[in-house]
C-alpha cells in the first residue's frame, strides 16, 4: 500500500540530495516522477531543487493555495505518476499536507516529504508537527553538530556573526546563515569558532 513519508533532519543532513536521488532512481526505471518545492525557497531560484554538493533540478513551484490532492491526481491521471516528492515541505501549509495523506490514501500514490523538524529556535513548524501526526513512516537523516561532532538535532541562526535567539521563524538562507547543532550547543555555541565560521560577518 502507498504511504506519506515524512524524512526530516537539521540543516545539511543531505535532505536535498536524497530526493533528488529518489527521482532519478524512479526515472531510471522509466518511472514518472512529481518533484515540488514550496515557492517560498529561493535559494537557488524559484521551483529548483538545489543540494549543498552542487546538483540541482528543477521542480513545480508550489503555492500556498495550491490543491496538492487534484495536482497530484491530474498527473496521475495524464502522465501515469509513479510517485510525488517534496522537498522543504516545512513550507507547505498544514491544509497541503492533508491534501498530500488524501492523495496517498484516494489515489494509492506514495508520497515522500522532505523538511526541517523544527525552526532555529527548536520549535516545530507547524506544518512539520502536521507532517508527524499524518505520517505513515518518519525517518530521521542525520548529520553531525558544528561544535562537538556529535549527532545534530536541530540548526542555529547566524546573524552579523551572533546567534539569534528571536525573530521571524521562517528566514531564508543555508551555510551562510545556520549551523547544525546538538541540543547542548544550541544554548552553548562556541563563540570563538563561530567567529571563525563566519569571518564576513
Amino acid at each position: 500500500m502507498a504511504q506519506l513519508f515524512f524524512e526530516y533532519g537539521a540543516m545539511s543532513s543531505g535532505k536535498s540530495i536524497e530526493i533528488l536521488k529518489v527521482a532519478h532512481n524512479y526515472e531510471s526505471q522509466g518511472r514518472k516522477v512529481l518533484l515540488m518545492t514550496p515557492n517560498i525557497d529561493t535559494r537557488a531560484g524559484v521551483g529548483i531543487v538545489a543540494s549543498r554538493i552542487g546538483l540541482s533540478r528543477e521542480a513545480v513551484a508550489v503555492k500556498p493555495e495550491d490543491d496538492l490532492y487534484e495536482l497530484i491526481k491530474q498527473m496521475k491521471n495524464n502522465d501515469n505518476l509513479a510517485v510525488a516528492l517534496v522537498d522543504e515541505a516545512q513550507f507547505l501549509t498544514t491544509k497541503q499536507v492533508d491534501q498530500l495523506a488524501y492523495a496517498v490514501d484516494h489515489l494509492n500514490m506514495p508520497v515522500m516529504t522532505f523538511g526541517l523538524k523544527q525552526d532555529a529556535f527548536n520549535q516545530l513548524f507547524e506544518v512539520s508537527k502536521r507532517l508527524i501526526e499524518m505520517a505513515d513512516k518518519l525517518e530521521e537523516m542525520k548529520t553531525i553538530c558544528s561544535f562537538c561532532g556529535k549527532k545534530a538535532t536541530t540548526q542555529l541562526r547566524i546573524v552579523n556573526g551572533q546567534p539569534q535567539r528571536k525573530g521571524a521563524q521562517v528566514f531564508i538562507g543555508g551555510d551562510e546563515a545556520y549551523i547544525p547543532t546538538c541540543r547542548h550547543h544550541w544554548y552553548h555555541p562556541d563563540l570563538d569558532k563561530i567567529t571563525e565560521m563566519f569571518p564576513a560577518n
